[in-house]
């Protein structure tokens, strides 16, 4: 079961882009992305079981960031070890490992250590990830096109400004 996604307007957007400077861009992109971002982080957690004390870690650990943890950054450079994007945004629980098993589920298995040989019946999945795309991805593109074009430029109106007030 794949996700298709329609992106337009990328020619114009990199043409606006290349008007700033190489950080004023990517502050630009990081700006956008961070708020545009926020609802879905925020049905996310919205989603996120409740109840004991591991699953009210977990929606609190739902974020929006650039950084991963150091076991997800190195299944994330396996993944995309040949792509260079300028800028990145993560949005989903932070490094606790009962995120995927809530998302995913369990299937029944033996226990090991402290149980070893019982018999543990698996839990159903809680899915909260999946969800909160499916229900909002197209707004969250919306969402980021809108602002990526208002920060775009509004970095355009500094960058001129600068240049004017330095010649003046």
């Amino acid at each position: 079961m794949g996700t298709s996604v329609k992106l337009s307007g990328f020619r114009e957007l990199e043409r606006e882009l290349q008007k700033l400077s190489k950080s004023a861009g990517k502050t630009t992109l990081r700006r956008s992305l961070k708020k545009a971002a926020k609802p879905m982080a925020e049905a996310m957690r919205d989603r996120a079981p409740r109840g004991d004390t591991a699953s009210d870690d977990l929606a609190e650990s739902i974020a929006i960031s650039t950084k991963l943890s150091k076991r997800q950054a190195s299944r994330h450079r396996r993944m995309f070890r040949n792509n260079r994007a300028s800028v990145e945004m993560f949005v989903g629980p932070g490094p606790l490992p009962q995120a995927i098993y809530t998302e995913f589920g369990t299937e029944p298995h033996v226990n090991k250590g402290k149980y070893a040989g019982s018999q543990h019946p698996g839990t159903a999945p809680q899915p909260y990830v999946r969800p909160a795309w499916d229900g909002g991805h197209d707004a969250l593109l919306k969402r980021l096109k809108e602002d990526l074009w208002a920060e775009i430029r509004k970095s355009i109106k500094r960058a001129e400004a600068r240049a004017a007030k330095a010649k003046g």
